[in-house]
C-alpha cells in the first residue's frame, strides 16, 4: 500500500474542491491632497477627514480599490477676526498587488476589502503661496480574492470506533458476593462460628 510523508496510506486520502481565499494584498498610502478655500486662510484651526467609502474588483494579479472621504478644514482668515470650515469631497483609485498562495488556481470575481486604517489627517499646512491648503491624508487596506481550491483530507473507514474507557462492572459484583456471605456466619463467643440460616433454626454446629 502506498503512503505519503507523514505515513497515510493514499486509498484514505480524498481530496474536497471548495471556495477559500486564494489571494491577498496590503497597501498604506499617504496621499498629499490640495484645496482651494474661497478665502485666504491666515491659520488652519483643525482638520478632519469622515464619510470614507470603498469598493474593489480585480484586475489582473491586482485588485483596484476605488472610494471617496469628505476633508474639512476649520480655518482662521481676515487676520484672524473670522473663521470658516471649508469642505471637499476627495476620489481616490489605489492599485494593490496580490499575493498567491498557491500556484495557478480557478479565480473567482469575489474579492472582498478591508479598511484597517480610515483616511485619516496627519499634516495640514497652508501653501507657501497662501491661498491653499495641502493635507496629508494616510490610509491602508487589505484585500482578499475568493477562488476555487484542492484540500486534502484523510477518511477513516465505516467500521471505525473511537477509544472508549469502560468501567470493569465485575469487580462490583464481586465485592457485593463477599460482603453478602460474610453477612452469614458469626461468632458464639468460644472461638467457633455459628451457621445463620432461616433454613435450619434449632441446628448448632458441634
Amino acid at each position: 500500500m502506498k503512503r505519503v510523508e507523514g505515513g497515510i496510506a493514499l486509498k484514505r486520502l480524498r481530496q474536497i474542491v471548495t471556495k477559500a481565499v486564494v489571494a491577498k494584498g496590503k497597501k498604506r498610502t499617504e496621499e498629499r491632497v490640495t484645496l482651494s478655500p474661497t478665502n485666504k486662510p491666515t491659520s488652519i484651526l483643525g482638520c478632519w477627514v469622515i464619510n470614507h467609502t470603498c469598493s474593489a474588483k480585480r484586475v489582473g494579479k491586482f485588485v483596484e480599490v476605488t472610494g471617496k472621504f469628505d476633508v474639512n478644514v476649520w480655518y482662521a482668515y481676515s487676520s484672524h477676526s473670522k473663521t470658516a470650515v471649508f469642505s471637499e469631497t476627495i476620489h481616490y483609485k489605489d492599485k494593490v498587488k496580490l499575493h498567491y498562495r498557491d500556484g495557478d488556481i480557478s479565480v473567482g470575481d469575489d474579492v472582498r476589502v478591508r479598511v484597517i486604517q480610515e483616511p485619516n489627517c496627519i499634516e495640514a499646512v497652508i501653501s507657501p503661496c497662501g491661498t491653499k491648503f495641502e493635507i496629508v491624508v494616510e490610509r491602508e487596506v487589505v484585500v482578499e480574492v475568493m477562488g476555487e481550491t484542492t484540500i486534502c483530507i484523510s477518511v477513516h473507514p465505516l467500521d471505525y470506533e473511537e477509544d472508549w474507557n469502560f468501567n470493569d462492572e465485575s469487580s462490583s459484583s464481586s465485592s457485593s458476593s463477599s460482603s453478602s456471605s460474610s453477612s452469614s456466619s458469626s461468632s458464639d463467643g468460644e472461638g467457633r462460628y455459628v451457621l445463620e440460616s432461616s433454613s435450619f433454626p434449632d441446628e448448632r454446629p458441634r
